[in-house]
């Protein structure tokens, strides 16, 4: 029994290494598993967005969505009547595994055409270009310090050196490539499903590592970051950036392609390259700044207020963080038309009832707006038992006071809807609250209001909040 166990292992090793190229690719494969395409989405009204949280990417700078695949794939969703929702998704196989399930319907994010995936996934035309490149630390010269990990200057010098990527990547495929054509072992590592592209640049900055691969245009615009990496050694010849669908999301795939081929939004293409890529220095500042979900550390000058004021509501302060954004986008000083001013854009008559006046806009702005969000929730408590669904009535009386929602809260329940769920119920009252023939009946007591617009305010809060969650 011990022989056959010791053999067994031996067999299960001598497997593992000899399917080190293939890297169980074949295990792994699998075609759509749902079919939603473009005319599906327009029914649920929305586009998912499969991405990374990175500097070209996808982040948030001060609460504000970014990034060259960001707002290419916004344009496109708006130009269809799409809602944009966000995944991030920092494995390169897990995106391709969530668009095949349906949890996704388009990957962007510095994506290059992968052969060995055809038949999973559909590529885009073209987007733009770059090639890949080996990352390691810049060469010392002179001084104190010693050039202790070699500094590498061309693809035979890859030799016997660890080199870290993602697992089942088009970088970890090049590297089996170059081993093959070159007549060289290369020591390939794999990093762990946690780690986007940009991780490894802070590693190799940092020491923690002392080789990777990545995109140029990717590694370019780290560099303004980390000064101390250098990214001059190519490892490949220019490569087309695209989109990536379901191999069975057609129409999606056609419309997509006849859009991004019109003037208009090839025009769009190089003014996003330009801003993005172009002036790196800037990008420094947005992308890989203080207030970036790239570095992950914070989303605004008012974090540590926002933190300590949401314990009193029972709130994530992402939450808090991402109604404060819709309202004032953090800056103090903004005043809206209405009056609505602070942080928090109060109503100087509900600032009075909760204590400030005009002048406080600052950290007292965002502790009366706590105030009143805590008495929306008392309000809503009786009549709302679920937390969560009581969270969206809260946002959209926050927005257009209680009174208005008690109307569309009405309205729902004349039309046989559920007066204590939102989605697709008291959120139809609320819509219907911009047409004569509803806001006039009886029960209707506070009249007209942009029902529309409120509903679009609970989705968006809610869904920065999201994307708060996945990034900070």
């Amino acid at each position: 029994m011990c022989l056959r166990i010791y053999v067994l292992v031996i067999a299960f090793w001598v497997g593992f290494i000899g399917c080190r190229g293939k890297h169980f690719e074949e295990a792994v494969q699998s075609g759509p598993a749902v079919l939603r395409d473009l005319p599906e989405m327009k029914l649920d009204g929305q586009l998912i967005l499969l991405t990374e949280n990175t500097s070209g990417s996808y982040f948030l700078y001060k609460g504000k969505p970014m990034g060259f695949d960001y707002d290419l794939i916004n344009r496109f969703a708006k130009d269809h009547g799409l809602r944009l929702k966000v995944k991030v998704v920092s494995d390169y196989n897990k995106r391709i595994e969530l668009l095949n399930q349906g949890e996704g319907d388009i990957i962007a994010c510095n994506l290059t055409i992968d052969e060995k995936r055809r038949g999973e996934i559909a590529y885009s035309p073209e987007i733009n270009r770059t090639r890949m490149v080996l990352v390691q630390r810049k060469e010392q010269h002179g001084g104190e310090e010693e050039q202790v990990t070699p500094f590498l200057r061309e693809p035979a010098d890859l030799v016997g050196k660890t080199i870290h990527v993602p697992p089942f990547s088009t970088y970890h495929r090049q590297l089996i490539r170059m081993e093959a054509q070159l007549g060289i072992i290369i020591d390939i590592r794999y990093v762990g499903e946690e780690h986007d592209p940009e991780d490894l640049l802070r590693m190799v900055s940092e020491g923690e590592i002392d080789y990777t691969i990545a995109d140029e245009n990717r590694a370019v615009l780290n560099a303004a970051y980390y000064r101390n990496i250098d990214s001059s050694l190519p490892l490949s010849d220019e490569l087309p950036i695209v989109a990536g669908f379901r191999a069975n999301s057609d129409s999606l795939g056609v419309a997509f392609t006849g859009w991004l081929q019109t003037e208009n939004i090839k025009r769009f293409v190089r003014y996003s390259e330009k801003k993005y890529f172009g002036s790196v220095n800037n990008q420094k500042v947005d992308a890989l700044g203080e207030f970036s979900s790239v570095n992950g550390k914070g989303i605004s000058a008012w974090d540590k207020v926002i933190k300590e004021q949401s314990k009193s509501l029972g709130w994530d302060w992402r939450l808090l963080a991402a109604l404060i954004y819709h309202e004032s986008r953090f800056n103090p000083d903004v005043r809206s038309f209405a009056g609505a001013f602070g942080l928090m854009q109060l109503m100087p008559e509900t600032a009075a009832r909760f204590g400030i006046d005009t002048t406080v806009t600052g950290e007292g702005n965002v502790a009366a707006g706590v105030k009143y969000l805590r008495f929306l929730d008392d309000f809503w408590k009786r009549r709302v038992e679920s937390p969560d669904e009581r969270l969206k009535f809260i946002l959209a009386s926050y927005n257009i006071g209680p009174g208005h929602v008690q109307d569309a809260v009405e309205i729902a329940r004349s039309l046989g809807l559920n007066p204590k769920i939102w989605d697709n119920n008291v959120e139809k009252g609320m819509e219907f609250k911009a047409q004569p023939a509803y806001y006039q009946r009886p029960g209707v007591r506070h009249g007209y209001c942009r029902g529309g617009y409120v509903v679009e305010y609970v989705r968006k809060v809610l869904g920065l909040y999201e994307q708060f969650v996945q990034t900070i």
